[in-house]
C-alpha cells in the first residue's frame, strides 16, 4: 500500500524509507528551528524524505513536575514556522479528542500516542481530520491486535493509517523490541514505521523520569530496516544530556548524519533500489 503523506512525500514498505525526526518536545523556538534547518540539510544531501517532529505537550511524563512543553497554541505556532521557513511537512501528537481538529489545521500528519492507541474516541477523532495518521502501537498491545486500531480509524472513511512499533513492556521499567511485529503489522496492509529512540527507553526507571540507553537506537534501526519497512522515527536533539525530555535516548544531532548514511545503505540493499 502506497500512502500520500504530503504533496511531495509518498510512502510504502517497498519504497525507499522516509524519516520522522526532531526533538522529543519543543523546548524553545530557537531549538526547533535550528534542529529543523540542520535535519533538512542532512536529509537533502542523502535524498531522504523528512517529516519534522516535535511535541507541544508531553502529557504522560513520569512526574507532575516534569517539563511538558509550551502548550498547544504556542507549539503549533512554532511548528507552523518550521513549515513556512523550511518547507518541511510536520507531525505532532495530540492527547484528547477535542484537540484533533485544531492540530490538524497545522500538521501534515497526525500522531496518536502509544498509551492512547486503543482509545476509540482518539482514533475516530484522528480519522475524521482526513489527515494521514501515525499510530504508535501501545507497549501493551500485540501487533496483530492493531487491526482493531486500523478498523476504528477506517470507520471514519480515512484509510491513510501508518502503524509504528516502539517496543513492548518487558517486566517493569523496561522495553524489548520483537522484530516479528514489523512483519505482522505489514501483513495488515499498512505502512510500518519503527520508532528507534523510544524503543530504548526504560519507562519510569529513574523514579521521577524515564531512563534508557541511546547506544542501542542505531542498532535497532538497522535491524528494522533490514526487515523492510516504510520509515524510521528518531528523536534528535542538539545536546541530548541537557534535553528536558528523554535525555537518555535522543540521538545527538551532530552524529546523526553518520547513522543516516548506514540506514540508507541497508534500506537500498534490502529493497534492491
Amino acid at each position: 500500500m502506497t500512502m500520500e503523506l504530503s504533496n511531495s512525500i509518498s510512502v510504502s514498505n517497498e519504497d525507499p524509507f522516509f524519516l520522522i525526526a526532531g526533538p522529543c518536545v519543543i523546548e524553545s523556538e530557537e531549538q526547533v528551528l535550528k534542529t529543523a534547518r540542520k535535519l533538512k540539510a542532512i536529509t537533502e544531501r542523502h535524498e531522504i524524505d523528512l517529516i519534522f517532529k516535535s511535541s507541544f505537550d508531553k502529557a504522560n511524563r513520569s512526574s507532575i513536575s516534569s517539563y511538558r512543553g509550551p502548550g498547544m497554541e504556542r507549539g503549533l505556532e512554532i511548528l507552523q514556522r518550521v513549515k513556512d521557513e523550511y518547507d518541511l511537512p510536520v507531525i505532532t501528537d495530540f492527547h484528547t479528542p477535542d484537540q484533533a481538529a485544531t492540530v490538524a489545521d497545522v500538521v501534515d500528519v497526525l500522531q496518536v500516542p502509544a498509551f492512547l492507541s486503543r482509545q476509540t474516541d482518539m482514533l475516530t477523532a484522528a480519522g475524521e481530520t482526513g489527515l494521514p495518521i501515525n499510530v504508535k502501537k501501545g507497549q501493551f498491545l500485540a501487533a496483530d491486535g492493531m487491526d482493531n486500531v486500523v478498523n476504528k480509524i477506517e470507520s471514519t472513511g480515512n484509510e491513510r493509517v501508518m502503524l509504528c512499533e516502539r517496543g513492548a513492556m518487558f517486566g517493569y521499567n523496561n522495553l524489548v523490541v520483537d522484530m516479528r511485529n514489523l512483519d505482522i503489522m505489514k501483513e495488515l496492509g499498512q505502512p510500518v514505521v519503527f520508532d528507534t529512540t523510544h524503543s530504548v527507553q526504560r519507562p519510569g526507571a529513574r523514579g521521577n523520569s524515564s531512563g534508557g540507553d541511546r547506544r542501542f537506537a542505531p542498532t535497532l534501526a538497522r535491524a528494522a530496516l533490514g526487515a523492510g519497512i516504510a520509515g524510521i522515527f528518531a528523536e534528535v536533539h542538539p545536546d541530548p544530556p541537557s534535553a528536558k525530555c528523554d535525555a537518555a535516548t535522543q540521538l545527538p544531532l551532530g552524529e546523526f548524519e553518520s547513522h543516516l548514511e548506514k540506514w540508507k545503505n541497508i534500506d537500498k540493499t534490502v529493497k534492491h533500489d
